[in-house]
């Protein structure tokens, strides 16, 4: 059975016409809205000369004023008194030289100047720079020419090629005697050996000198080992 509806119950089919109608009412509303105009409001204009004209003035800054302390017063002059002497009195207390006392003789008292002696040596001290070094019977020269007389390759060094430069220090005595050798820088065992046998070897030196003294001094010879 097919449902009727009454014609007034049916609003779909005025939907189309409400839709133009309002779309004519709200561009109808914009359209008076852009086009609205303020007709009544007028601008008051008045000339500038009846208002009050405000001039800004400037006060100038003020300092607190220093008080400037016065002047000390000047210095009062005393005035000086002069005392008026007697002639008589002059001749009084005047004390004359005569000639004589001129021709007195001055003696004049001597001190001395007593002079400290100076430190002599001790004995036992050790020098190390003295007035005149120790040297060896002959000089330089001979003490080279002894070392290579004298010394004997060792075998060992030898044959494994070690060669080099053993310092050796040692102390001249008074006397001129060679004691306390040792080796200040070692190359091989059997080489510083062989170096300090030569030394204690050595003839006595001329021992050193200082303030006319024989003295101790300590000495350095380099002893070289050389292959050829």
């Amino acid at each position: 059975m097919e449902v009727k509806k009454s014609k007034r119950a049916a609003i779909e089919s005025q939907r189309g016409t409400w839709l133009l109608v309002g779309f004519v009412v709200v561009l109808a509303f914009m359209f008076v809205t852009f086009e609205w105009t303020q007709h009544d409001i007028k601008v008051a204009t008045g000339s500038l000369a009846d208002e009050p004209v405000f001039v800004e003035t400037l006060l100038p800054i003020t300092y607190p004023e220093e008080k400037l302390e016065p002047p000390p017063p000047p210095a009062m002059k005393v005035a000086e008194l002069l005392e008026i002497v007697d002639d008589t009195d002059l001749e009084a207390d005047a004390v004359i030289i005569g000639s004589e006392d001129l021709r007195d003789p001055v003696t004049i008292k001597y001190k001395p100047v007593v002079v400290e002696p100076e430190n002599e040596p001790v004995e036992d001290d050790l020098f190390v720079l003295v007035e005149k070094m120790p040297a060896f019977p002959g000089g330089d020269g001979a003490l080279f020419q002894y070392l290579n007389k004298n010394i004997k390759y060792p075998v060992v060094p030898q044959e494994q090629g070690i060669q080099g430069k053993v310092i050796i220090q040692f102390v001249v005595d008074r006397d001129g005697t060679i004691t306390d050798p040792v080796v200040v820088r070692s190359v091989d065992p059997y080489l510083d050996k062989e170096a300090l046998r030569v030394i204690k070897a050595m003839p006595k030196w001329t021992p050193g000198m200082q303030r006319n003294q024989a003295v101790r001094v300590k000495y350095t010879v380099p002893v070289t080992f050389r292959l050829q």
